[in-house]
């Protein structure tokens, strides 16, 4: 599939024009992304949590402890929400009802399965680790088999998403425009990576390898 298939809970409701369809802009918002918001109903409470994640073409893996309460209930076939945000700019507006954010999101429904295979769990292993730091698991040691077995690997497929963007300067309202004398446009927000910092443990003859040096 080359787009995007709304469901009533995927569809883009406010401000629909800021919706895209195109399936590769659900796979550019994620990944330019290193941590997204895992949402699960637990005990009739919902819980939202930070975590790291990978993708190989349409399918999103997760992973953690395989004691985390939100994993064991998503891999029990409970429903998921998968949140990826890019903040890129503060909207300064002449109103303060009309200050925004120029933003990249998505927004991905399923129901994960966890993953059981030895193969699949260390390709979805590998799309995590080079979400996070590309070049990173040809570099540092594979997981052994007691850290596979604390693991728990979840795959969901890219079926049901949602991609909301916007950009541009604010929106004001004309009379604000013609009063003048505020000033109105745009903050930029980027992600910068300062030099890399060595353990302290690390003897100082070991370089910094080349992939973590390119990315600063």
């Amino acid at each position: 599939m080359t787009t995007l298939s709304p469901t009533p809970r995927s569809t883009v409701r406010r401000l629909p024009l800021r919706a895209r369809t195109d399936r590769a802009d659900l796979y550019a918002v994620l990944d330019a992304g290193m941590v997204c918001h895992l949402g699960i109903v637990l005990g009739g409470a919902p819980v939202v949590l930070p975590t790291g994640y990978g993708r190989i073409d349409d399918t999103l893996y997760l992973h953690g402890s395989t004691g985390a309460a939100t994993l064991r209930a998503a891999a029990r076939g409970e429903p998921v929400c998968v949140t990826v945000t890019h903040v890129d700019g503060i909207v300064h507006a002449r109103a303060v009802m009309h200050f925004s954010m120029n933003y990249r999101s998505a927004v991905v429904h399923g129901v994960p399965r966890l993953v059981t295979g030895d193969a699949e769990r260390l390709d979805g292993l590998r799309a995590i680790t080079e979400n996070m730091s590309p070049g990173s698991w040809a570099h540092a040691r594979g997981p052994n088999r007691r850290e596979l077995a604390a693991t728990a690997v979840l795959a969901l497929e890219l079926a049901e998403a949602s991609v909301k963007v916007r950009t541009g300067p604010p929106g004001d309202d004309d009379e604000d425009v013609a009063a003048g004398g505020v000033w109105a446009g745009v903050l930029p927000v980027r992600t910068v990576f300062d030099p890399p910092q060595p353990c302290p443990l690390l003897p100082p003859d070991v370089p910094v390898p080349a992939h973590v040096t390119d990315r600063h």
